[in-house]
């Protein structure tokens, strides 16, 4: 019954993460799900993935860690913890974020608590400037959790805020990053895994995926999408196909008005075609008489301002009645055209894909 779907290629994912793979390789690849996997569905995302073998997901706190907890792989919390978290990342057994000495603590306390050894990872802020151990204090920081027994200290990690932009400033955090390695090691702490390399970093921060380095994290890469700046290494399929319908076509005489403000007014006759989508279900509202929508084939501009539920369209060049279905993005409409339009980001136009559109699982 729903009135827009958005299809989502399952092969095309598993073959963006095994390009990836081949790409990074020896490198391992953790797959980035939080926020249900940009809002494309974690759970059915994750078990296509796992069918290709992967090992590792991401996500950002213990509730989405938690519906992907039986699939049989390791999960990871990539950001921070509060503390009501605690308890249940000890007792299920997910890797844990590190992001300063006291929340080390408490981790130890809680495994101690259930009689459980907890693997965890240190989170350092090498320039993000959001979470994490401070790159200053990080050696004196992460020394002093060599003798919490219950953590097992496996790993460490930090995060690109420019990896697609400032080369100069990636380099230096990369560098600044294995110089605390090296210390560490000097005083007899060694990782087994050690990771910086976003989906940005993957492609423009070459260091990021060279020894010691052996993990990547990808996010967006997964679907087919880039940061709208940087390189594009490698080319990858675009999994996203959003449809919608038109639910009216109506001839309307010159003159007439179309949507609220008034923004667009007919100069002559028109054939215009009201579609059922608007700014709730993702459709930015910046395209109002900026963009584009198919219907069989034809692009057929947007007129007058995306409303909460509707978007029109001039249909006069096209063969359209109501009831046809149409496309919002794929088969040309390109996700990244909408975030340029929108002044934003490729991850803010595939997460704000509204909860009533239907998400369609295909596989080839």
């Amino acid at each position: 019954m729903a009135r827009n779907t958005l299809e989502i290629r399952l092969d095309l994912i598993q073959q963006n993460y095994q390009n990836i793979l081949n790409h990074v390789s020896p490198l391992q690849v953790m797959c980035i799900l939080k926020a249900n996997a940009y809002g494309l569905g974690a759970l059915s995302v994750a078990r296509a993935l796992v069918e290709k073998g992967v090992k590792r997901i991401g996500v950002a706190d213990v509730n989405e860690a938690l519906e992907l907890k039986d699939l049989g792989v390791e999960v990871q919390l990539i950001g921070d913890l509060v503390d009501h978290e605690i308890e249940a990342v000890v007792s299920e057994g997910f890797i844990a974020p590190i992001t300063s000495y006291e929340h080390a603590l408490k981790l130890n306390c809680e495994a101690e608590k259930q009689n459980r050894i907890v693997d965890a990872q240190f989170l350092i802020d090498s320039g993000m400037g959001r979470l994490g151990i401070p790159l200053e204090i990080a050696y004196d920081e992460i020394l002093k959790c060599k003798g919490l027994g219950s953590l097992n200290l496996s790993g460490m990690y930090s995060h690109f805020p420019v990896a697609y932009g400032d080369q100069k400033f990636s380099g230096r955090q990369v560098d600044e990053v294995l110089g605390l390695v090296e210390r560490l090691r000097a005083s007899g702490l060694e990782f087994s895994e050690l990771h910086m390399a976003n989906s940005d970093g993957i492609h423009n921060v070459v260091s990021s995926r060279m020894q010691p380095f052996n993990m990547v994290r990808t996010g967006i890469n997964l679907y087919g999408y880039y940061d709208l700046e940087g390189d594009k290494q490698f080319p990858l399929q675009q999994v996203l196909k959003l449809k919608s319908k038109l639910i009216s076509v109506r001839e309307l005489p010159a003159g007439t008005t179309v949507g609220y403000g008034r923004t667009f007014t007919l100069l002559g006759n028109m054939k215009v075609g009201t579609v059922a989508i608007g700014y709730a279900d993702g459709m930015p509202i910046s395209l109002s008489n900026n963009g584009f929508l198919l219907v069989n084939g034809v692009k057929c501009p947007i007129v007058g301002r995306v409303s909460m539920d509707y978007t029109t369209i001039d249909v006069s060049h096209v063969e359209a009645t109501s009831g046809d279905d149409l496309i919002c993005l794929g088969d040309g409409l390109d996700v990244s055209e909408w975030a340029k339009q929108a002044s934003t980001i490729n991850y803010d136009i595939i997460c704000s894909i509204g909860a009533r559109v239907k998400r369609v699982y295909l596989n080839d």
